[in-house]
């Protein structure tokens, strides 16, 4: 062959590279999917705090020894689609934003009766002008008669210490409700049931409880922990702790509400809701790509090169403090795994949306698995157990594995369970 020919046959094999190459990457850039062209899809931007995890298939389950002989994650290869996750856990300041928009609410409803903190809508009901209260706090006020109805919010009479003026948590309730779509995709032939019948309702306390660290450890001496853990600012960049799963959900709804309002406001596309992920999406995202691995870094080791601790957890028997800290951490610390998702093993363990079923594995789908069911308050404990995942501070090493599951009653708060969101967006499909 000579060299003109080489040439040829050269170009045609880098043509026919190139023709195949494209051809695996899915749709073009030319091309279109539900009707939305693909350039638009790319110019979406992460909601904030949140990262893109590209969807794929990935090996779910056990990866290491079941050194417990718990059979509850069995190997399975599933597939999962694309979705934004918070690229940490929930931090304290981030819960007491949902606490403090609870508690204008409640005060300018219920106790103020000042209009100037209220706009008309274009279908005749009044919203609360945030902009408004931002700039002229009623908790701010010089006004005396603001300041004796502002009292009616903090504890009263013998429930008082020293006098002084201190919120009254067990009024920060939150109303919420939600369309249950696997009810009503079961019901939708019995012709008793209306709409009406699966939207499903709940009021919530939404104040951390922070007696869970002596709640969870009586014989330790975590006074200033319950005293200042979710209110001192110097936590402020702590995972909140002390948060049911119905308080996780509780937030959520208000999270998706706040930005598709301010969506709406801004003429702009609503977002799909914020939720807890499931424990596929959990798992597949902690692994940041790593199949196989037993650990958000890889492993086998829970310790890096330099020998340092890679996660903040239990490294021995009354050792806490070789990680670095005592109890949690903030939630950027620590190196973030290949998905630039931080603290997905350690720190706090997280709330999925799965319910806990020991052989769910076996029958769910390999595409985007999930077991959910919403627990009604007449049923059996064993129903309203959901799956926890990643480990925690007080945790030994083996619940740090991507594959290790737990699980917690949904009305249990514990000092070492907290939460992160999932979203998607309209046009993310690959």
């Amino acid at each position: 062959m000579n060299y003109k020919q080489y040439k040829i046959v050269f170009g045609l094999l880098i043509v026919f590279a190139s023709v195949v190459n494209t051809s695996c990457k899915g749709p073009s850039n030319s091309g279109e999917l539900v009707g939305v062209k693909l350039e638009k899809l790319k110019a979406n931007k992460n909601p904030y705090g949140m990262v893109l995890v590209p969807g794929g298939t990935f090996i779910m389950g056990q990866s290491d020894e079941d050194i417990t002989f718990s059979q509850t994650a069995q190997n399975r290869q599933v597939t999962i689609a694309p979705f934004y996750m918070d690229d940490t856990e929930i931090s304290n300041s981030e819960y007491r934003q949902f606490v403090y928009w609870v508690r204008d609410s409640i005060l300018i409803h219920n106790f103020l009766g000042d209009d100037t903190y209220f706009i008309q809508g274009t279908n005749g009901e009044r919203y609360i002008d945030w902009d408004n209260v931002y700039k002229k706090s009623p908790w701010r006020t010089d006004d005396q008669n603001q300041k004796e109805r502002l009292s009616s919010m903090y504890y009263q009479g013998e429930d008082r210490i020293f006098g002084k003026n201190e919120l009254d948590v067990r009024l920060l309730k939150y109303h919420y409700e939600w369309y249950d779509l696997r009810a009503a995709v079961d019901g939708k032939r019995d012709p008793n049931k209306t709409r009406s019948d699966f939207i499903m309702r709940d009021t919530m306390l939404v104040y951390p409880d922070t007696t869970v660290w002596l709640a969870d450890f009586s014989y330790a001496a975590n006074e200033p922990m319950v005293n200042g853990y979710f209110s001192h600012p110097s936590f402020d960049d702590y995972p909140v702790v002390g948060v049911t799963w119905r308080q996780a959900q509780a937030f959520n709804s208000w999270r998706t509400q706040l930005f598709n309002n301010a969506a709406s406001r801004n003429k702009e596309n609503p977002r799909f809701d914020y939720q807890l992920p499931s424990e596929a999406e959990w798992e597949y995202a902690a692994r940041g790509g790593k199949i196989g691995m037993q650990y958000p870094w890889g492993g086998p080791s829970a310790r890096n090169a330099r020998g340092c601790l890679m996660a903040n957890f239990k490294p021995g028997r009354g050792n806490y403090i070789d990680d670095g800290v005592a109890y949690t951490a903030p939630v950027y610390a620590y190196f973030p795994n290949d998905f630039g998702l931080y603290n997905m093993a350690g720190n706090v363990a997280e709330w999925t949306q799965s319910s806990y079923n020991e052989s769910a594995y076996s029958f769910v789908h390999d595409m985007n698995p999930t077991y959910t069911y919403h627990a009604k308050p007449t049923d059996h404990e064993t129903m309203k157990r959901k799956v926890v995942r990643g480990g925690s501070w007080k945790d030994v090493g083996y619940f740090l594995q991507n594959s290790a599951r737990q699980y917690e009653y949904q009305d249990t708060a514990k000092s070492y369970i907290g939460f992160r969101s999932v979203t998607k967006y309209a046009g993310v499909a690959y």
